[in-house]
């Protein structure tokens, strides 16, 4: 199943980028073995529309524009259900089991998701009750992704 994050905004190259690229690679690795592979990225500008319902509409349908055939969406939002890595590993292997071909996550800009976003996502998930910045938010789901593989994989990297 491959594994996308559609997120609002643009990561410039520094430290955040590259922690990002770096568990994006490790999921590569060990995402293979148990058909979680590859994580692709997909940015899209952030509105600049001054009314927050226009820019929901503007973001939210560049992200949805991004949406493959045959996939799940997983919107990321602070309203969401938290789940334990454990269980998150499992949501993404009852997904690639039921022969779902691409699980996206998307990431909203700085107001979130819109109702479009919201009714469209199949499953919405928080990262946690903190607020993140757009950036960490990706770092923080990379390495879930990674760590959700491993745990898959039966690797030591995840322990309870």
């Amino acid at each position: 199943m491959h594994l996308i994050v559609a997120a609002v905004g643009k990561l410039k190259a520094g430290p955040t980028r590259a922690l990002y690229e770096h568990y994006a690679e490790r999921v590569g690795g060990v995402g293979k073995s148990v058909s979680l592979s590859p994580l692709t990225l997909i940015e899209v500008n952030e509105s600049r529309r001054s009314n927050v319902d226009e820019r929901y509409a503007e973001e939210g349908g560049s992200l949805l524009a991004k949406v493959p055939q045959s996939s799940i969406i997983v919107a990321l939002d602070e309203k969401g259900k938290g789940l334990t890595s454990t269980q998150f590993a499992e949501m993404l292997r009852r997904e690639r089991d039921s022969g779902i071909s691409a699980a996206v996550f998307l990431i909203g800009g700085p107001d979130g998701h819109g109702a479009e976003v919201r009714q469209k996502a199949q499953k919405t998930i928080s990262l946690g009750a903190i607020t993140l910045p757009h950036g960490l938010a990706r770092v923080v789901l990379a390495e879930q992704l990674y760590r959700a593989a491993t745990i898959l994989a039966g690797h030591p990297y995840h322990r309870n």
